[in-house]
């Protein structure tokens, strides 16, 4: 009797999220933490923590001279500036879930998914699939961040601004989900999951 095919395996996969600010990241990256087939990489910041979130939940909050340390050291997969704050993914620890055949999720702005594609690790190039959430337009982004409450009218001004330049890289990632209510988004977000799993490609067999 034949022995029967070995079972397929893959490395895990990169999923990468970004969005303007007020795009409903947020919301999303929540709604997603709530399934198990994915861990999601805790990045690590500067900033003060926002009512409701905890360290080493959200983020892991450093103190600057932590967080330059670790900048010396070569500890980051990617690193940015946003706002004054300065943001990081620790690079081992999506290595060790890539190489356990365990899928990741970054949530980074352009500028970190930037850096990351840029990698010389060929693994985590590999690995990526990147994702851009769009707000459905300028008014409603506006409208989410008055909602919010967070900013003043100055603060409000600058995020839209930079939100304008954000949305212009849309075409670097693999991917675009025009944002409309959480659960679309969840589930459009789902699919695309669902599909980078099944590439040929991604598959290995012993």
């Amino acid at each position: 009797m034949n022995n029967p095919p070995a079972s397929p395996k893959r490395p895990g996969i990169l999923f990468i999220l970004s969005a303007p600010s007020g795009a409903g990241k947020t919301t999303l990256r929540t709604m997603l933490q709530r399934t198990p087939d994915f861990v999601y990489s805790i990045s690590c910041t500067t900033r003060q923590p926002r009512p409701g979130e905890e360290h080493g939940k959200d983020y892991f909050f450093l103190q600057k001279e932590d967080f330059d340390r670790r900048v010396q050291n070569g500890d980051f997969l990617e690193h940015a500036t946003v706002f004054n704050n300065s943001y990081g993914t620790l690079r081992e620890t999506v290595l060790d879930s890539l190489d356990r055949g365990v899928d990741v999720l970054l949530d980074i702005d352009i500028q970190g998914a930037e850096l990351v594609r840029a990698t010389t690790h060929e693994k985590i190039r590999a690995a990526i699939a990147d994702v851009f959430l769009m707000p459905a337009s300028m008014d409603v982004l506006r409208q989410r961040l008055l909602k919010r409450g967070t900013e003043n009218s100055e603060q409000l001004a600058v995020r839209l601004g930079k939100a304008e330049t954000e949305m212009k890289a849309r075409d670097k990632y693999r991917y675009n989900i025009i944002s409309g209510t959480p659960e679309d988004d969840f589930q459009n977000f789902r699919a695309i999951m669902l599909a980078e799993r099944q590439l040929s490609r991604r598959l290995l067999s012993d």
